[in-house]
């Protein structure tokens, strides 16, 4: 298969992470006989410095004109902690996510068992988990108007959506569930919230057209809990703009590490794929990133375009690196291995695919070299 994909690294550690999922890309390209065109593109804090805007002219036209978009990070402390600046990075991805209509932002949340033991919930806790957020991206809080007073003393931010907008996403997780444990459970807020009310009346309506899944409420604050204290009841969990970006973050507690948390962001013709963790600055040009999530969305992409059984050998050989320890320092502070040398093992693997563990070097392991003869 031919794709173009832009990659837009973005800023702190997105370049770092990115680069190995394009080195992942390759390996698949390679073993695979496909013909992947990567294009880079600035976004963020890095296009504020050299352009003045965070999503340039120029990068819109690649991504509009892509397959796929492979997208880093974005975000610098210049910018974070100044409540002035009236330009920020964060609006190059808003604005993205806008002009390419993608309205879908799809989070997997899995437990691996050579990781439950990191986790600082209990092993009989987050055993067995395995669901998928869908979170409504473009309406809700983080589009609504936005309102200060001129004294500058009173702010306000709407909340709203169309019935259009919450049917789209419905439709998708619904879709979702049937393949996966038939059950969906939305998470909103319908005792205070009139948007959260309008939420529910149009997913009861469209459950109605998938009598096989089990529909299921809870409201932010019990969901919050739930996840901590039974995961493993999720299937497919559907919600509103931010209340999805709490709860998907909050689940980096049950994997163990935000590093390993992937997404895709879909819509009815684009799609963007990226790492939720954020630009993490502190890390910046230390190669001690976890790659991991930046990887698993590149395996994401694959999925998105029916290359399923490339994906899968992107998942194995992740689930092979982490079974061996090959983890960067938010998994293990005491031995661990650097953002280039996970990502170069998992690349390693995918080619090597035919039969793993004969090219494993059990002994390199220990001492902290490749892992392939």
């Amino acid at each position: 298969m031919k794709l173009k994909i832009a990659v837009l690294p973005g800023d702190g550690i997105g370049p770092e992470v990115t680069k190995q999922a394009v080195k992942v890309l390759k390996a698949i390209q390679e073993l695979y006989k496909h013909n992947f065109e990567f294009e880079e593109a600035f976004v963020g804090a890095i296009a504020i410095d050299r352009t003045g805007k965070p999503l340039p002219d120029e990068t819109l036209q690649l991504c509009a004109t892509s397959d796929a978009v492979l997208f880093g990070a974005i975000g610098d402390p210049k910018y974070d902690n100044n409540p002035d600046a009236k330009v920020r990075p964060e609006q190059g991805l808003l604005q993205l996510r806008k002009e390419l209509g993608l309205f879908a932002n799809i989070r997997p949340i899995k437990a691996y068992d050579s990781l439950i033991d990191k986790s600082p919930l209990k092993r009989d806790i987050i055993e067995g988990t395995d669901m998928l957020i869908y979170r409504e991206l473009t309406g809700g809080i983080y589009y609504g108007e936005k309102k200060l007073s001129e004294d500058g003393t009173v702010a306000s931010d709407l909340c709203e959506y169309s019935q259009m907008e919450i049917e789209r996403i419905t439709h998708l997780a619904f879709k979702s569930a049937q393949t996966r444990r038939n059950k969906v459970t939305l998470v909103d807020k319908a005792n205070v919230l009139e948007s959260s009310r309008l939420w529910r009346r149009v997913v009861t309506e469209i459950a109605k057209g998938y009598p096989q899944v089990t529909l299921d409420f809870l409201f932010v604050d019990n969901a919050v809990m739930q996840l901590i204290l039974n995961p493993s009841q999720f299937d497919v969990v559907l919600s509103e703009n931010m209340f999805g970006d709490i709860i998907s973050d909050e689940g980096s507690v049950i994997v163990s590490s935000i590093g390993l948390l992937a997404s895709a962001s879909v819509g009815n013709e684009k799609a963007l794929f990226e790492p939720i963790h954020g630009s993490y600055p502190q890390a910046k040009g230390k190669n001690i990133a976890n790659p991991v999530a930046a990887i698993l969305s590149a395996a994401m992409l694959l999925d998105h375009f029916g290359l399923n059984t490339e994906a899968d050998a992107i998942r194995k050989a992740v689930e092979l690196t982490l079974e061996y320890n090959i983890v960067t320092q938010d998994l293990n502070v005491v031995r661990n291995f650097g953002t280039d040398y996970v990502g170069d093992t998992i690349a390693n693997s995918i080619l090597n695919n035919d039969d793993t563990n004969s090219y494993i070097n059990h002994e390199n392991i220990s001492i902290g070299k490749s892992i392939f003869f």
